[in-house]
């Protein structure tokens, strides 16, 4: 069986170090090692940890970011709330896959501003999902699909902070599941959101 190319064997490998460890304690040395190349093999296709981070957000979790972008460029194919819990779903598994990666770093506060630095360097960060959500919703209200007084912004910001919240507050309860199913959650959020801003 064919051994599978150096970059992807890098970016499976951090992802499961990163899953399972947390990105503070994940190590380059440990990612290289783990992916069966050396820490300059690493390097050659990732600058940095926090590069190589995005990367496994990006190609690894659930894809938040590239829908976000489609609806930003095309907002109209569905209506809003069909899109609200697309997005709900969507966020909400993202969420339950990198809480669990970044948590670490929060009890390394050096570290994390550091990583905080590092992302903001690259335009990346956990910030840019709620931006992406607040210039769809806000092409939503241009198409004159929702009320021009909703607040765009405080509408992205609760619908992804409810998504994040699920994945944090059940990530620690008995079982780890939350109580409703995961597309009833996302409808509801949807529902509930579109009764402020539709």
């Amino acid at each position: 069986m064919q051994q599978k190319p150096a970059r992807v064997r890098i970016v499976d490998a951090a992802h499961e170090l990163m899953r399972t460890a947390g990105l503070a304690r994940t190590t380059t040395k440990e990612i290289a090692k783990a992916a069966g190349c050396s820490e300059a093999a690493l390097y050659k296709y990732f600058p940095s940890k926090e590069d190589l981070f995005v990367t496994v957000l990006s190609e690894r979790l659930p894809k938040l970011a590239p829908l976000l972008n489609t609806l930003v460029e095309s907002p109209g194919g569905h209506s809003v709330e069909e899109n609200l819990v697309t997005i709900a779903r969507q966020a909400a598994l993202f969420y339950a896959e990198s809480f669990p990666i970044a948590a670490s770093l929060y009890a390394e506060p050096r570290l994390k501003q550091r990583h905080d630095d590092a992302m903001r360097a690259i335009g990346a960060g956990p910030h840019m999902p709620i931006r992406r959500l607040d210039a769809y919703l806000r092409a939503e209200q241009q198409a004159g699909r929702l009320t021009p007084e909703a607040d765009t912004y405080a509408a992205a910001s609760l619908l992804l902070g409810a998504c994040a919240q699920r994945a944090f507050a059940y990530e620690m309860s008995e079982g780890g599941v939350p109580p409703q199913p995961l597309d009833e959650f996302a409808a509801g959020i949807a529902r509930t959101l579109l009764t402020g801003i539709a």
